[in-house]
């Protein structure tokens, strides 16, 4: 069985935290500390010869890029993103998935660790970001995509997700659209929660409140805007339009009422934040926001690259947030697109 960083870890009675902190170079680290758990890496042949190159030039160049569903089209073209970027710059990536579960996750954190990686870029899994505050004890340059992590700060790319939500229920306002449904995802999630609050603050300009039966929350997955699309075309009367948290709930929600399109008692209009590939092709009327999906993993790993560069300097900035524009994007065949 191949010897992990907890094996070092345990023989050199320290935690996993500071055999990383050893392998990075970390000047915080005693010298009787150091040397102790680098006699046991050497005593137990971990990966001597990967350490022994990255403590002479402190970097590995390689990152890591954590995403809760390796299936998912929307986090794989952000990863395209990241590579795009970090290959201009001579470095590869190593993808893990963390199954959307956090312990999964602080695992394959500790693998990438393990693997010496000089920073990560991480979709969390969760609201939460309790399990992830080790990796400001290891002091690994950390940037958050998507979402942000509630007691975990770092550097963030996120979309304005309340803006484009705002942006698009306020168009169909103003176009005479008022009996709004409204499907949504896990609202501890960062897109999801902003999302919402963009719907509620345009029907509110508007002097309407949304009928506590039209609004659904699940998961973010296809069988769940499948399950809440159905909830809300079989109620009398249905919403005339729906609104949808994103992308799989949106193609749950299209087969729905592709199905069943000859016994509902009219046409719902659909709206949706992501515009992807399968978006256009559903024949139903539709008007979807745009993420600038590719640029979000560019700007990921160009503030990870910033990031790790100030720390070898010793001029480490305070983390960012930065949010990028959506815009929207019509699928109807009597509308054009618009920014």
């Amino acid at each position: 069985m191949a010897v992990t960083i907890k094996d070092v870890a345990k023989l050199a009675d320290v935690s996993t935290a500071t055999v990383s902190r050893v392998i990075n170079s970390d000047p915080r680290i005693s010298a009787a500390t150091r040397d102790r758990v680098l006699g046991v890496i050497e005593k137990l042949n971990y990966k001597v010869n990967s350490i022994a190159r990255s403590l002479k030039s402190n970097r590995t160049c390689t990152v890591g890029f954590l995403t809760p569903e390796i299936a998912n089209e929307f986090f794989m073209t952000v990863a395209q993103g990241v590579e795009n970027s970090l290959r201009e710059r001579g470095y590869n990536l190593i993808i893990c998935n963390s199954n959307e579960s956090p312990d999964e996750e602080v695992e394959r954190l500790e693998l990438l660790i393990e693997k010496c990686v000089d920073g990560v870029i991480i979709a969390p899994s969760t609201g939460s970001g309790e399990h992830l505050r080790f990796l400001e004890q290891v002091g690994l340059p950390t940037v958050l995509v998507d979402r942000l992590a509630d007691g975990f700060t770092s550097d963030a790319v996120l979309v304005d997700n309340a803006t484009g939500t705002y942006k698009a229920i306020h168009h169909l306002l103003k176009r005479g659209h008022t009996n709004f449904g409204f499907i949504g995802g896990d609202v501890s999630l960062t897109p999801f929660r902003e999302r919402y609050e963009g719907f509620l603050r345009a029907l509110s300009e508007f002097g309407i409140h949304p009928d506590e039966a039209h609004v659904k929350f699940g998961n973010y997955h296809v069988d769940s805007g499948y399950a809440m699309m159905k909830e809300l075309a079989e109620l009398t009367p249905p919403p005339a339009s729906v609104f949808i948290s994103n992308y799989f709930m949106h193609i749950g929600a299209t087969q729905y009422l592709v199905e069943n399109r000859a016994r509902l008692p009219r046409t719902i209009f659909v709206a949706s934040f992501d515009d992807m590939a399968l978006s256009a092709v559903a024949g139903v009327p539709s008007l979807t926001i745009a993420q600038p999906v590719l640029q979000i993993g560019r700007r990921a790993a160009e503030m990870l690259l910033e990031r790790i560069d100030s720390r070898a300097s010793g001029t480490a900035p305070p983390p960012r947030i930065e949010r990028l524009p959506t815009r929207l994007v019509f699928h109807d065949r009597n509308s054009k697109a618009q920014p």
